[in-house]
């Protein structure tokens, strides 16, 4: 009589915890400081003038400025008001602005995923 081997099914091990692909997060919404300070800098740069000069016409520090255009800092609404006027816009053109890049962000990230939610209000509503 042959002794033969028992039947024992292969066993992959599974791979550590740390070493599996990690779900991908979802995307992050841009803060609104972010996306004024990018039309702030994008108008400024296409009208070819310097953070000092824009500053100064705004009767704010430079830095500030620098600071609210990299959204680092979060500007009340004289600051934002006087920057927009200085950069020869008005507050509500340089909400809309941004409302516009926040609408541009949001569809094209929710495109993928869950369905962008539609509104009859085309407006821009801010709360104090």
């Amino acid at each position: 009589m042959t002794e033969q081997a028992p039947n024992r099914a292969r066993v992959i091990p599974l791979r550590p915890a740390a070493a599996r692909p990690a779900a991908a997060p979802p995307p992050r919404e841009p803060l609104w400081r972010d996306l004024v300070g990018d039309v702030l800098r994008r108008e400024r740069l296409a009208q070819e003038r310097t953070l000092k000069d824009v500053a100064d016409a705004a009767r704010i520090s430079m830095p500030y400025l620098s600071e609210v255009e990299r959204g680092r800092k979060e500007a009340s609404s004289e600051v934002l008001a006087a920057a927009a006027q200085a950069l020869g816009l008005g507050l509500g053109d340089l909400l809309g602005r941004a409302q516009g890049e926040l609408l541009r962000i949001t569809s094209r990230t929710s495109a993928g995923g869950r369905r962008a939610t539609t509104s009859s209000y085309d407006g821009l509503c801010l709360a104090a």
